[in-house]
């Protein structure tokens, strides 16, 4: 056996994107321990940083250790108890996780459905709270990846706030891709990954909760059923000041990235980087229309970072991503559940939403699609 060289890819597709070399470099640079005195400096930083990605002063703002799945279920098990309602909105895949999140806490749950490629609906989250004045929780997806449909998380949040809810937001492809106000729309437990607009690698999963949220936490009656994931032991590592409580190894190499990451981001300037997403996603979308491609969600509801494009009824769609995978390395995801052979998902996040990427896209999709034509015409 020899050493893993893993071929070089351009992805574009839900994530991960793109890593810049530096950030890659600061991964690479001497490990220390997780107590150093240097290393608890650069935890502060990264709070900081994070702070201000999500706009909050949120004293309890930090990157869980693991991949978005992690902090979403992080959030779920320290803000519900068994016996409580939650309403969980779901317009793709990601509000049914939460779903089976909230079960696996004890909770009792009330499902509000939106279609798939759509904004969550307002009307039925309101008719669901006032059929369940009990529900102590909203939770909703602010940018499904499954889908490319953004909602109305400020709409939400004020449901919320009017019925003393409190919200729980995923925030896994939206943190750094489009505007994100958490103080200015009083969200409470908001969680997010780092492999998508940050252009980071997989691994670490950025968390701000709110003053509410964490008054929540420490008025429990029951334990929270996961040891590690239990707030009330983390804040003592990453809010301890200079006097740190060991709680668990963190990552030390990927947060040296992740805080290069995060420096890159606000050298750019965050309102610069939601344009930017934008610029591209415009440049893509004229390019897909010279093709004759469309996208699935309404121009309104659509996120910039995360494009749903409808695969053509003479076309295969898997055929099309091999394509683009093995002759071009760019890599384009596939739909999910029920848009399982029916979309590509085709990421513009972080280092991927420039011209450059998008006009590499746009001609090996044109390739693809022009070389699969003639193929069927040649066999008919």
């Amino acid at each position: 056996m020899t050493r893993f060289d893993p071929p070089r890819r351009t992805l574009m597709g839900p994530g991960p994107s793109d890593v810049h070399q530096r950030v890659l470099d600061a991964m690479a640079r001497p490990t220390i321990g997780h107590l150093d005195p240097a290393f608890v400096g650069l935890m502060d930083e990264i709070c900081d940083l994070l702070r201000k990605t999500f706009r909050t002063d949120n004293a309890l703002t930090f990157p869980v250790s693991g991949p978005g799945s992690v902090a979403m279920e992080a959030c779920f098990v320290n803000l519900l108890e068994p016996g409580d309602t939650i309403i969980v909105c779901a317009n793709g895949v990601f509000g049914g996780r939460m779903k089976q999140m909230a079960e696996r806490a004890g909770a009792t749950v009330v499902m509000v459905h939106s279609p798939w490629g759509r904004a969550v609906e307002i009307a039925a989250v309101e008719r669901a709270i006032a059929e369940h004045p009990e529900a102590r929780v909203l939770a909703f997806v602010h940018a499904e990846t499954s889908t490319g449909a953004r909602s109305d998380a400020e709409t939400l949040a004020r449901l919320a706030q009017q019925h003393d809810m409190l919200t729980i937001v995923d925030t896994v492809t939206s943190l750094g891709g489009i505007p994100l106000e958490v103080d200015g729309w009083g969200l409470d437990a908001v969680y997010s990954g780092t492999q998508k607009c940050l252009s980071c690698p997989p691994g670490l999963a950025p968390v701000t909760f709110s003053p509410r949220a964490v008054a929540r936490v420490q008025e429990r009656w029951t334990e929270v059923q996961s040891w590690f994931m239990d707030l009330r032991l983390v804040m003592g590592y990453w809010q301890g000041g200079t006097k740190r409580a060991y709680h668990h190894t963190a990552p030390i190499n990927a947060l040296y990235g992740l805080h290069e990451g995060l420096l890159m981001l606000h050298e750019i300037g965050l309102e610069q980087s939601w344009q930017r997403h934008v610029d591209a996603h415009q440049r893509l979308v004229a390019g897909l229309a010279d093709l004759g491609l469309e996208l699935l969600v309404p121009e309104a509801e659509r996120l910039p970072q995360l494009n749903s494009v409808i695969v053509p009824d003479d076309i295969d769609e898997a055929a099309v991503r091999a394509t683009l995978l093995n002759a071009h390395n760019l890599e384009i995801g596939a739909g999910l559940g029920d848009l399982a052979g029916k979309v590509w998902r085709i990421g513009l996040m972080g280092q991927c939403a420039d011209d450059a990427h998008v006009d590499l896209c746009l001609g090996a999709l044109s390739g693809a699609l022009a070389a699969q034509r003639s193929e069927a015409a040649q066999t008919a």
